[in-house]
C-alpha cells in the first residue's frame, strides 16, 4: 500500500469547512487504489497570527518539506492586512518549494450556467498555468519617507530567462497531456513594459520552436481579459505571469460558473519538493461558519492533488462524481442556485464514488 504524508493548513474562515469534506473525499478513494494518507494538521493561518504575530511558526518551511504535498484551505482575515498574509504564509511555501507553476483549470460542466449567454456544458474548458515564484509578485523594493506626506514606494518586479522558459515549457507540454486543441496562448503587456515583457515574449518565441505541433498565440493583457469574456471557448492553455495569470484565472473561474468550482494546485513539476492544492475562493468571512460554502473547489483540487501523486484512477473517479453532481442539479449550494450545505453536497459526491 502507498503511504503519502499530507500537511494539512484549514486556515481560516471558509477554509475550516472545505478542508474536511475534502479530507473525507481522499479517505474514501484511498483504500480503493492502495493508498493510504496519514494527514498532519497545522492550525496556522489568522488565529495564530492573532496570538504570535506571524501566519506560521519560523521552522514551518521545514515542518512541511518532509510532506508528499499540502493540502490547503485559506488564509486571510479582515483584521489582517492582505499583504501580511500573502507575504506570511502563501508566497513563502510557493518560494521555498519552487512551486513555479499553478495551474488553475476551468470548466464549464454539464448542468452549470455561465453568466456568459449561450454557453453549453463542455464548450469552455481552459487552463491559466501562472508563473508562481517570480515576477510582479518578488517582494522587491520598499518604502522612503514612510508614512510621511512626501512617501515613496518602489516595487520592482523580476522577470528570470530561466523562470520564464520552464513555466512557458510546462504550459506546452500540459497542452500536449491535455490531448484537446494543443493552444498555447501567451499573455503579456509588452507595448508598456519593454523590459520584463518583451523578455517573456523572447522566451515564449524560443520554447515554441521547440514544438512545432502546437498553435501559438500572443495577446496583450487587456485583449486576453476581452477575449476570455468574448470567446473563452478559443483558449486551451493559457500562461501568464504571476499578476496576470491570477487576474486572468479568477475571470475564467466566474465563466465556468462560480469560484466555488475553482480549484488550483501549485506545482513544484521536478516534485523534489512538495507542491500545495487549494480552492482560490478565499477564506470568504462574509459567509465562514453558516454550513453554506461550495466544497467543490477544494474536493477538485484535492483531485488534482490525487493525479500528481499518481493515483490518476482515484482523480478521475473524484472528477467524474463531482461532474456527475452538478449535471444532475439536485443537490448545489448557493453560489450556483442551490440551498444546499455544504456537508449536504459532500454527501452527494461521496454517494457518486463507486
Amino acid at each position: 500500500m502507498k503511504r503519502f504524508s499530507i500537511a494539512v493548513i484549514a486556515g481560516d474562515g471558509v477554509g475550516r469547512e472545505v478542508i474536511p469534506e475534502g479530507k473525507r473525499v481522499l479517505e474514501r478513494v484511498a483504500g480503493k487504489h492502495g493508498a493510504c494518507f496519514e494527514f498532519q494538521d497545522y492550525d496556522w493561518g489568522a488565529e495564530y497570527y492573532f496570538r504570535h504575530g506571524r501566519m506560521m511558526p519560523p521552522g514551518g518551511l521545514e515542518m512541511l518539506r518532509s510532506a508528499d504535498a499540502i493540502y490547503l484551505g485559506a488564509v486571510g482575515d479582515p483584521g489582517i492586512p492582505d499583504h501580511i498574509t500573502l507575504n506570511g504564509l502563501l508566497l513563502p511555501v510557493r518560494r521555498a518549494f519552487d512551486q513555479y507553476a499553478n495551474v488553475r483549470p476551468a470548466y464549464l460542466y454539464p448542468g452549470v450556467a455561465s453568466p456568459l449567454a449561450g454557453r453549453a456544458g463542455g464548450s469552455i474548458d481552459l487552463v491559466v498555468v501562472r508563473e508562481n515564484t517570480e515576477g510582479e509578485y518578488a517582494q522587491v523594493g520598499g518604502f522612503l519617507y514612510d508614512h510621511q506626506p512626501e512617501e515613496v514606494a518602489i516595487q520592482t518586479s523580476v522577470f528570470t530567462r530561466r523562470g520564464v522558459e520552464r513555466v512557458v515549457r510546462f504550459a506546452f507540454e500540459l497542452a500536449l497531456r491535455r490531448g484537446g486543441r494543443k493552444r498555447v496562448t501567451s499573455v503579456t503587456k509588452s507595448n508598456a513594459q519593454g523590459y520584463s515583457m518583451v523578455l517573456w515574449d523572447r522566451a515564449f518565441q524560443s520554447v515554441a520552436a521547440e514544438f512545432p505541433e502546437v498553435e501559438t498565440e500572443s495577446l496583450l493583457v487587456d485583449a486576453a481579459a476581452m477575449n476570455f469574456i468574448r470567446r473563452p471557448e478559443s483558449f486551451d492553455v493559457v500562461v501568464a505571469s504571476n499578476l496576470f495569470g491570477d487576474i486572468l484565472s479568477d475571470i475564467s473561474a466566474i465563466l465556468v460558473g462560480s469560484m466555488g468550482l475553482a480549484a488550483s494546485a501549485n506545482l513544484d513539476p521536478t516534485r523534489r519538493y512538495p507542491s500545495m492544492f487549494e480552492p482560490v475562493h478565499g477564506s470568504a468571512p462574509d459567509i465562514a461558519g453558516k454550513g453554506i460554502v461550495n466544497p467543490l473547489a477544494a474536493i477538485l483540487s484535492a483531485a488534482m492533488m490525487l493525479d500528481h501523486l499518481g493515483l490518476p484512477g482515484a482523480a478521475g473517479e473524484v472528477n467524474a462524481a463531482v461532474a456527475a453532481v452538478l449535471a444532475e442539479g439536485r443537490v448545489r449550494t448557493r453560489d450556483l442556485g442551490g440551498g444546499s450545505g455544504t456537508r449536504e453536497v459532500t454527501e452527494a459526491v461521496l454517494a457518486r464514488l463507486p
